[in-house]
């Protein structure tokens, strides 16, 4: 590993440790876990009740929708899980930076429901839409943490210039 290799890799556990420790990740967390929890609900509950109602090339599609939604949905718990492990101290932050306890970039597009009489449920509609949230922003922070996206941009740029007062001033 170069010693650039190295800094970086530094800087990365860093930013997974100070980030780990905020109160942003804890509700982060909480938010992550509660749709987690609301969707498993849904899913075993209502849900069924919901799919129960249409036609068969709807139950299809909503086999496919709710399989990509868990699926989605258990990627984001994984990423949550690894950053309270670290929050804890019971991972050290280098090591939540390794690829494998990375967020994968989603694969997802948007549902293709049949048309005529089988729309998608309004809350299975609702939970994709939110999850599709939750995991863009959790991306966000992925890339930012780990990647170093967001960094300020090299010298001798007045917006970068900017950001590193603004970060020396509020402790970014």
């Amino acid at each position: 590993m170069t010693p650039v290799d190295a800094g970086s890799r530094q800087s990365a556990a860093s930013r997974a440790a100070d980030f780990a420790a905020s109160d942003m990740f804890a509700r982060l967390f909480r938010e992550g876990m509660d749709l987690i929890e609301e969707t498993a609900s849904y899913l075993d509950g209502p849900g069924r009740e919901d799919a129960k109602r249409l036609g068969r090339t709807g139950a299809l599609s909503y086999a496919a929708e709710s399989m990509a939604l868990t699926t989605q949905l258990m990627q984001c718990a994984s990423w949550l899980l690894t950053q309270r492990a670290v929050s804890e101290g019971d991972m050290a932050p280098a090591e939540a930076a390794e690829q494998r306890y990375r967020l994968t970039p989603s694969r997802l597009k948007e549902a293709e429901w049949p048309a005529g009489d089988d729309p998608c449920p309004p809350r299975l509609a609702d939970l994709t839409v939110r999850a599709r949230a939750l995991h863009e922003r959790l991306s966000r922070l992925d890339r930012s943490i780990f990647e170093g996206e967001g960094a300020p941009a090299p010298e001798g740029n007045p917006v970068a210039d900017q950001l590193n007062r603004l970060n020396a001033a509020f402790g970014g």
